[in-house]
C-alpha cells in the first residue's frame, strides 16, 4: 500500500510534528507532503530522514518568515499535489493540508489538531489581535475569511474518516463540518521526563507569549499574593505587557531550552495554564514529571487534567462522606472556572489547601495514558478498520 502524509507547512517542532513523527514511526515508508517544509538540517530526524514534497509556496519571496502571509494562496497550493498514484492519504491539519484531492478508490483519513480558528469561532477574536478589525483592510479580512470558510467546508466532503486529537476537537469538527470525528490523542513523549518528589516553593507557567495564552493575567495574580512566587519561561509579542505586570515574586525567564524547561516543571509546585486550548501537551508534560496542574477548566484541559473546581473541593471540606470519595478516585490538579485574576487565586489557595490530593504518583500514572506507544496502537487500528 502506497501512503502519503501531508501537512500544513514543517517550520517548528511543536505539537503537529510530534504527531508527524508517531505517523510515519506507524509507516515508515509513506512519502511526506507540505505546503512549506524550512526546518533546519539539524532537526529534522522526526522526519525519518525524509525529503518533503513542498508546494509553490516554498519559493516565493520571504517565505521562511513570512509563510502565514502566503494564506490566501495555501487552498490553491495545496491542491496542485498529485496524490492519484497512492493508495492511503493521511492527513495532518490545522489549516489547509485536508484540503488535498483525492479519488473514490483512494482513503482519506483526516487527522485535525483543530479547524482553522482564525476563520471560525475565532474570527473575531483573531481580526482585533492582528489589527485587522479596522477600516478597509478590515473588510478586505473578513471577505478573504468568508471565502476561506466557504474552500474549508467544502474540501472537508473529501475526507473519508476524521480524527480529532481531543474530545473538544471532535465537537468543533461536528459544529464545523457536521462530521462525525474518532478520538485520538496526540503523543506526549513520557519518557523524557523524570518525575520528582521534593517540589521547591514556586509555580510555573509557560508559554509563547501571546494573547490567548492568558501569561500576562497569571503574572497579574501574584501581585496580591507576594507571598508566593511565580516562574514564567517563554518569550513572544506579549513579553512587553507581561513585564509591565510583574511584581517582585515573578521571574521572567524568557525562552529556555529543553532541559531547563524540563528541570522546573519537575521542581515546581505546581504548573499554571490560563489558555483555553484545543489539548495542551504541557500539563500533561508537567504530569509526567509528578507536577499537578492548576488550569482553566475549558477546552483540552477538561481531558489532559483530572480535575475538580475549587468550589467542588471547598464543598466537600464540610461533608466527610464526599471527601472520603474524593480522595479515593485520583486527581491532578484544580480548575478555575474563568479567565480572571481572583479565580485563579481562588484555584491556587484551593490546590494549597488539598495539596496532599495530588501526588507524584497520581500524576505520573495519568500521564503515561498519553505515550506516544497509546497513540501508534490506536492509530494502526483505526486506519487498518476503514481499509476493510
Amino acid at each position: 500500500m502506497k501512503i502519503a502524509l501531508v501537512c500544513d507547512w514543517l517550520v517548528t517542532l511543536g505539537g503537529a510534528e510530534k504527531v508527524v513523527k508517531e505517523i510515519l514511526t506507524c509507516f515508515p515508508d509513506a512519502d511526506v507532503f507540505s505546503v512549506v517544509d524550512f526546518i533546519a538540517d539539524d532537526k529534522r530526524d522526526f522526519l525519518h530522514g525524509k525529503k518533503t514534497k513542498t508546494t509553490f509556496i516554498q519559493k516565493l519571496p520571504f517565505a521562511k518568515k513570512k509563510y502565514r502571509a502566503y494564506l490566501p494562496l495555501m487552498p490553491l497550493a495545496i491542491e496542485q499535489f498529485d496524490l492519484s498514484s497512492y493508495d492511503i492519504v493521511i492527513s495532518s491539519s490545522h489549516a489547509v493540508a485536508k484540503g488535498v484531492i483525492t479519488g473514490p478508490d483512494q482513503l482519506h483519513i483526516s487527522y485535525v489538531h483543530s479547524p482553522m480558528r482564525y476563520a471560525w469561532d475565532l474570527q473575531h477574536q483573531y481580526l482585533r489581535e492582528t489589527g485587522l478589525d479596522k477600516k478597509s483592510r478590515g473588510w478586505l479580512a473578513r471577505y478573504f475569511l468568508h471565502k476561506l470558510r466557504q474552500w474549508d467546508f467544502r474540501s472537508a466532503a473529501g475526507v473519508d474518516h476524521f480524527i480529532a486529537n481531543s474530545n473538544y476537537i471532535a465537537r468543533r469538527i461536528e459544529k464545523t463540518y457536521r462530521r462525525e470525528a474518532e478520538v485520538i490523542h496526540p503523543p506526549v513523549d513520557i519518557a523524557k521526563f523524570t518525575p520528582r518528589k521534593d517540589k521547591e516553593d514556586f509555580y510555573l507557567t509557560a508559554s509563547r507569549l501571546v494573547p490567548y495564552k492568558k501569561i500576562d493575567l497569571i503574572v497579574e495574580s501574584f501581585k496580591d499574593m507576594p507571598d508566593k512566587r511565580l516562574i514564567v519561561i517563554g518569550d513572544g509579542p506579549e513579553m512587553a505587557k507581561v513585564k509591565s505586570k510583574a511584581g517582585s515574586n515573578v521571574t521572567l525567564l524568557g525562552y529556555q531550552p529543553d532541559e531547563v524547561m524540563i528541570d522546573h516543571l519537575q521542581r515546581a509546585n505546581a504548573f499554571i495554564f490560563a489558555a483555553e486550548e484545543d489539548f495542551g501537551i504541557l500539563p500533561l508534560e508537567a504530569q509526567a514529571c509528578g507536577t499537578p496542574v492548576i488550569a482553566y477548566g475549558k477546552g483540552g484541559a477538561l481531558e489532559t487534567v483530572r480535575g475538580a473546581t475549587a468550589e467542588k473541593l471547598n464543598s466537600e471540606d464540610s461533608d466527610p462522606k464526599l471527601l472520603s470519595f474524593f480522595r479515593s478516585t485520583p486527581k491532578t490538579g484544580v480548575f478555575f472556572p474563568e479567565q480572571s485574576v481572583k479565580a485563579i487565586q481562588r484555584a491556587i489557595e484551593t490546590f494549597e489547601a488539598h495539596r496532599s490530593l495530588f501526588t507524584v504518583e497520581n500524576c505520573v500514572n495519568h500521564a503515561k495514558q498519553f505515550a506516544p506507544e497509546n497513540f501508534r496502537q490506536k492509530l494502526k487500528l483505526f486506519i487498518a478498520s476503514k481499509m476493510q
